[in-house]
């Protein structure tokens, strides 16, 4: 597969879902904002499109006529893909790992969070680039949807909770903003989670969602019990369940080689963009 130009992007965008949480999201955030790539296995009358950002791959398409190493550049992230992908992906990536998930949706009145004495719940403003950056690499996901923290600060899609200094303390925002739907991440730092920030950054964050006209999403793993304990809090409540794949490095080639070149690495961030709250 290769990356195409934005100019025949929107005529591929029928691949795709739309107006929907969970996934649905994602090929909507990259056609609004630019940011992310978009694939095909041929350019004209293609086979199989991707769109990809953040570490995340949606895969749609018919794979009946594809190499398994015509995949060799999504390696490395997490593919959301139809069963009929299943045995071209399982023969493209060395490793490919199910990661079961849940979609929820806000439909409930969040608990209530105020935020302590000396500390400030504001929405992030291009300023706040450094505070984000200063989180360091274990924060790197939370803006990597908008192209880094400048990206994120400037974006108007952030609510943080700063200490007088200035110390990001919690901050959650729209991670992939749909046409219906924007999906919520959030992030606080370890010597102040259990203390209700996170909520409070939440709730602030899907009022500005609702006020926009759109709905709030929550994408978390099964297994993060704090990530759907901190949803359920902020009003969120299950839609459904569906699984998607980390991939691995390609399967070398004759010879060692890939298509793709080195191999790309899993993602260092968090498979459920959700941290303890």
């Amino acid at each position: 597969m290769f990356e195409l130009s934005p100019g025949p992007v929107p005529a591929l965008t029928r691949w795709f879902p739309a107006g929907a949480p969970g996934p649905a999201t994602v090929g909507e955030h990259v056609l609004a904002t630019g940011i992310g790539s978009w694939w095909a296995d041929r350019a004209v009358q293609p086979r199989v499109v991707a769109v990809s950002c953040a570490g995340h791959v949606v895969l749609r398409g018919t794979p009946d006529s594809l190499a398994p190493e015509e995949l060799a550049p999504l390696a490395g992230n997490r593919i959301d893909a139809p069963d009929r992908f299943l045995p071209v992906l399982g023969a493209a990536f060395e490793r490919l790992t199910p990661w079961e998930r849940m979609i929820w949706t806000r439909q409930a009145e969040p608990q209530q969070a105020g935020v302590p004495f000396g500390l400030v719940l504001r929405r992030l403003e291009r300023s706040d680039a450094g505070a984000l950056q200063a989180l360091g690499p274990d924060a790197a996901w939370l803006s990597a949807s908008w192209g880094g923290p400048l990206g994120l600060a400037s974006s108007g899609y952030g609510w943080a909770v700063l200490s007088r200094r200035g110390r990001m303390l919690a901050v959650a925002c729209t991670y992939f903003r749909g046409s219906r739907y924007e999906d919520v991440a959030v992030y606080t730092v370890p010597d102040h989670r259990r203390h209700r920030l996170a909520l409070a950054c939440v709730n602030a964050l899907c009022e500005d969602i609702a006020a926009r006209g759109r709905v709030p999403g929550w994408n978390c793993s099964v297994l993060n019990r704090a990530g759907r304990l901190l949803a359920w809090n902020a009003g969120f409540r299950l839609v459904r369940e569906y699984v998607h794949y980390a991939a691995g490095s390609p399967v070398p080639r004759a010879g060692g080689r890939t298509e793709a070149g080195p191999a790309l690495p899993l993602p260092s961030g968090p498979l459920t963009r959700r941290t303890p709250a």
